[in-house]
């Protein structure tokens, strides 16, 4: 079974302090802009449920998930989230933004966790279905994207890790988006904010644009 492509889904993948929210913020300001329906989403989470797992997954009062745990959450909070607000979404027209996906998992539980990649590619297929139509990485060094993360207040269990397993996160990430080029566009996050969100906004038009052309 292959994963079914999903033009007006666009997700937004990095490592910690990348600037995400700011920039999903500009790129929903730019769909309304247009006349467009916006949902705007987050993982893990994006339901009642999904956010119930999502608390169970950064909590840092019970004991740490083993690694085939924190996989089979995310995946089982993500299944969550298509059937019941992705696909819901895209169906009746409307854009999803979504701060993180399936390419998290890839790169936090498999680089960074040294998952197996086939088993990761096997849920994908049989329990998400689908892959986006955009990922913008928002790439930034890993001192970087920690010392902003850091300055934000209390950190949850995963970014409390060392900064070792966020440097196999970033090698994650931008191993998916060599493989994938034509989904993956990848900004340099170190800059300031409002130039990392301009580019994700010129982006977006132009993939909004292609799909004019190609449609």
């Amino acid at each position: 079974m292959s994963l079914q492509r999903q033009p007006r889904l666009v997700t937004l993948e990095g490592g910690e302090g990348a600037g995400k929210s700011t920039v999903l913020a500009a790129l929903r300001d730019a769909l309304l802009a247009s006349g467009c329906e916006v949902v705007c989403t987050r993982e893990p989470g994006g339901t009642p449920l999904a956010e119930q797992i999502r608390g169970l997954l950064l909590d840092t009062r019970h004991e740490p998930p083993s690694p085939e745990t924190e996989l089979l959450l995310m995946f089982a909070a993500r299944a969550q989230h298509v059937s019941e607000t992705i696909l819901p979404a895209l169906r009746r027209g409307a854009w999803v933004l979504s701060d993180r996906f399936t390419d998290a998992s890839y790169a936090y539980q498999g680089a960074a966790r040294g998952g197996d990649v086939d088993f990761i590619a096997e849920l994908e297929r049989r329990v998400v279905g689908i892959s986006p139509g955009l990922t913008l990485l928002l790439d930034v060094p890993v001192e970087i994207g920690l010392q902003r993360a850091r300055g934000r207040g209390d950190a949850d269990r995963i970014e409390s890790e060392a900064d070792e397993f966020f440097e196999r996160v970033r090698t994650g990430y931008r191993t998916r988006a060599e493989a994938e080029p034509q989904r993956f566009r990848i900004i340099d996050a170190s800059q300031p904010v409002e130039a990392v969100a301009a580019q994700a906004v010129a982006q977006l038009q132009a993939h909004r644009d292609a799909l004019q052309v190609s449609g």
